[in-house]
């Protein structure tokens, strides 16, 4: 397999997350049947007419450095995608980190880079962590990428629910286990 690194971003990358944000937006889209603005923009409201007026949005990512780590994947130099990971107090229960975004381009898909991505993630973050997902057949894909790189880097120590989580999110399928840390 080629080389899959994970970085955090700072001010000087943060554009390439910006640029890969809407393919994720869009892959959204498809699983919870939702259209764009009528701007073309994958966003809640009209109120975005293009997407740099997303990026003043986005910007906490690099503005909390304490409890928000947006982390940049990249295969063998080539942006692959991306994770934004966060702490309290931006997670939804008592869990230390969140996996609040997490986003592979196609190309990339089937091919081991996202295991190995996030077992990097998961590895430099001791804890208590959550991961939520939409509960639907368009997501079964992803529901089983969890399932399975979650049994293979707790073996087996993970728990799986679907529950309601706050209002803007509503029902979800949930994991929750305890990362090694660093190895």
């Amino acid at each position: 397999m080629a080389e899959v690194k994970v970085q955090l971003s700072r001010h000087d990358t943060k554009f390439i997350i910006n640029n890969l944000y809407p393919l994720y937006l869009h892959d959204l889209a498809g699983i919870r049947n939702v259209l764009p603005n009528k701007y073309g923009v994958f966003e809640n409201s009209d109120e975005f007419r293009t997407l740099q007026q997303q990026i003043p949005e986005f910007d906490i990512w690099w503005n909390k450095e304490d409890c928000l780590f947006p982390f940049l994947i990249t295969v063998d130099t080539v942006p692959a995608g991306f994770a934004l990971i966060a702490a309290p107090p931006y997670v939804d229960d008592d869990s230390d980190y969140l996996v609040n975004e997490f986003f592979i381009l196609q190309p990339f898909r089937g091919q081991g880079v996202a295991e190995a991505a996030i077992t990097k993630i998961f590895n430099r973050f001791q804890g208590k962590w959550l991961i939520y997902t939409t509960p639907t057949e368009k997501n079964l894909r992803t529901i089983n990428f969890w399932r399975k790189t979650l049994s293979r880097y707790t073996n087996n120590q993970f728990t799986e629910e679907d529950k309601e989580l706050r209002p803007d999110i509503g029902l979800a399928k949930v994991f929750n286990f305890t990362s090694r840390g660093e190895i």
